[in-house]
């Protein structure tokens, strides 16, 4: 019922900069957080950083300062900015969201992922 999906990913320099963006749709009617999360080949899949539905966030130590998130309401919509990218961030990006669904239920979908590359 409910779709997200990311774009943005990329190859960029070490210290350069990526946009990732993730758009919910689907039978939504409203969403609490959202958040980015990512996977390193051979690691789990570990919190980047989410935004409550009020703008509060929280990040991961390793990327506080170069990297943030921010969300549009109406659009159902979250990005993020990252800046001062280092090789340790090539990772797969997902996209999560915690939905209070039409009709009372509530689900926390996952995006397809989009793959970050930070490579001289």
């Amino acid at each position: 019922q409910v779709q997200l999906v990311e774009s943005g990913g990329g190859l960029a320099q070490p210290g350069g900069s990526l946009s990732l963006s993730c758009a919910a749709s689907g039978s939504i009617f409203s969403i609490n957080a959202m958040g980015w999360y990512r996977q390193a080949p051979g690691k789990q899949r570990e919190l980047v950083a989410t935004i409550r539905s009020g703008g509060s966030t929280k990040y991961a130590d390793s990327v506080k300062g170069r990297f943030t998130i921010s969300r549009d309401n109406a659009k159902n919509t979250v990005h993020l900015q990252m800046n001062s990218l280092k090789p340790e961030d090539t990772a797969v990006y997902y996209c999560n969201a915690d939905v209070r669904l039409l009709y009372g239920s509530y689900g926390q979908p996952w995006g397809q992922g989009t793959q970050v590359t930070v490579s001289s």
